[in-house]
Parts: structure tokens; C-alpha cells; sequence
């Protein structure tokens, strides 16, 4: 993939950060996205550029402001030209019952979640036409299938980001590029690690026993899905063989779906 160009939105830690370094491996120059100053995110960013030889840029972006996906693309297009892999990874959520959830969460949620991705996607198709080819990834979830109480932003995003790859995937038939949704069970990521520790304060559990008690009744493996397995499918993706792979829901959730 040496000489291709992958925007990974969220992608300053955690899951976003190992596909990114996935498609580093890989040869792509790589665009990371995020929140957080790009001094915390200079020494990860260095990393890959030595390890792997590639062009490491890094973008903070909040992209709840309705102007923020534009301006990213056309950075980013300004700095490589265009975008081959696109991977929508940015993810905001916040947790409450329906009836006491803040209509300010809601926006912040629909707009993060899923209207950043419609933009990206369609301020990166028109250049992905003209080369002829180009990966499209949104990240959704065990819950884009599922229900569960006090997540309803999370719930319906993740479930309506299904719908978007579809109708993108049926759009750029037989145009070189393919748009998957990648469905992730429970990764250990930053946000993931809050959770284990609070309930290890709460309950005096150690960390292998707050584990199996957070994960259970969901994946059935008991344990947390490996994020480099995850940025490893992604990759094959992108290859040959993956070719005609478009508009699936592909998951990664240790049979969380079957059980």
C-alpha cells in the first residue's frame, strides 16, 4: 500500500491508533485525528514514522463543529492530495436513560458519530472516483445489532452507520472502491480501561476478576478483543482480496453476536 494515504478519525489512542499503525505496516502514509494536543500525540506519531517509514500527520479536530470535517479534508488533501483509505473511528457517547439524557449529548452524538462520517465520505469519494479506487471503513459495533439500556446515542448511531456503508457501498459499485462496516465486540481501550478500574474501586475485585465481572453475559470468550486483530481485518480489506468485499457488516466480538 506504499503510496496510498489513510485518514483514521479518532485514532490518537486505542483502537483508532492500532489501525492506523496496522496501515503504517502496511505502507500508507497515515493522517491521525483527535481531541488531544498534538504534544501528547507527537511521541506515538514519531514512532510510527521511525518504526515504519511512512509520513505521519496528526489533525485535532472536533468534529462536532459543523465546519470541522471540511476543514480536515481539505488539510489533508492539501498535505497528500487525497484520501485512498478512509476510516471512520471517532466516537463520542455518554451514559443515561432516555427520559434524563441531555439533548446537548444527543447532538454532540449525531454529529460525531455519524454526520462526520456522511461528510468525510463525501468529501473523499470524488477524489477516490477519479483514481479509481479507494476503502471505506466505518467503525460500528456489537451495538449497531443490539439493544442495551442507558446508551440510546451509542445504540443509534452505531446502528445507523450500518445503514450509511450500505447505501455507500451500493453507490460505488464497480468503481474500485469498497465501503465496509467493521463491528467491534469489547476492545481494551482507554475508555474500556476507566470502566475495569472504576469497577475494581467499587468492588475490591483485581483486575482479571473486574474484568470477567464487565464482560459478562456479553463476549462469550471472557476477555477483550485484541485491537490489532481488528486493524489486521481492516488491512486484508484493503487488499486484493478484498476486492469484492462492500457493504458487509464484518464482526470482531469473540461470538458475542452468536450467543
Amino acid at each position: 500500500m506504499k503510496g496510498k494515504t489513510a485518514l483514521i478519525t479518532g485514532s490518537a489512542a486505542g483502537l483508532g491508533f492500532a489501525i492506523a499503525e496496522a496501515l503504517a505496516r502496511a505502507g500508507c502514509d497515515i493522517v491521525l485525528h483527535g481531541i488531544e494536543s498534538a504534544e501528547s500525540v507527537q511521541p506515538q506519531q514519531a514512532r510510527l514514522e521511525r518504526e515504519h517509514g511512512v509520513g505521519v500527520a496528526y489533525i485535532r479536530s472536533d468534529l462536532a463543529d459543523p465546519g470541522a470535517a471540511e476543514r480536515m479534508i481539505a488539510q489533508v488533501r492539501a498535505l497528500h492530495g487525497g484520501i485512498d483509505v478512509l476510516v471512520n473511528n471517532a466516537v463520542t457517547r455518554h451514559f443515561a436513560g432516555v427520559a434524563e439524557f441531555p439533548a446537548e449529548r444527543w447532538d454532540r452524538a449525531l454529529a460525531v458519530n455519524l454526520s462526520a462520517a456522511f461528510h468525510t465520505i463525501r468529501l473523499s469519494l470524488p477524489g477516490m472516483r477519479e483514481r479509481g479506487w479507494g476503502r471505506i471503513f466505518n467503525m460500528t459495533s456489537v451495538y449497531g445489532s443490539r439493544a442495551v439500556a442507558n446508551r440510546i446515542d451509542y445504540v443509534t448511531t452505531k446502528t445507523a452507520l450500518i445503514g450509511l456503508t450500505r447505501s455507500v457501498a451500493i453507490e460505488t459499485i464497480n468503481q474500485g472502491i469498497t465501503c465496509n462496516a467493521i463491528c467491534p465486540g469489547a476492545v481494551l481501550t482507554p475508555t474500556s480501561e476507566l470502566r475495569i478500574d472504576a469497577l475494581m474501586a467499587e468492588t475490591g475485585l483485581e483486575r482479571e476478576a473486574a474484568t470477567e465481572r464487565f464482560l459478562a453475559g456479553k463476549q462469550p470468550i471472557q476477555r477483550f478483543v485484541d485491537a490489532a486483530h481488528v486493524a489486521q481485518l481492516l488491512v486484508f480489506l484493503c487488499g486484493e482480496a478484498g476486492t469484492d468485499i462492500t457493504g458487509a457488516v464484518l464482526p470482531v466480538e469473540g461470538g458475542w453476536l452468536a450467543s
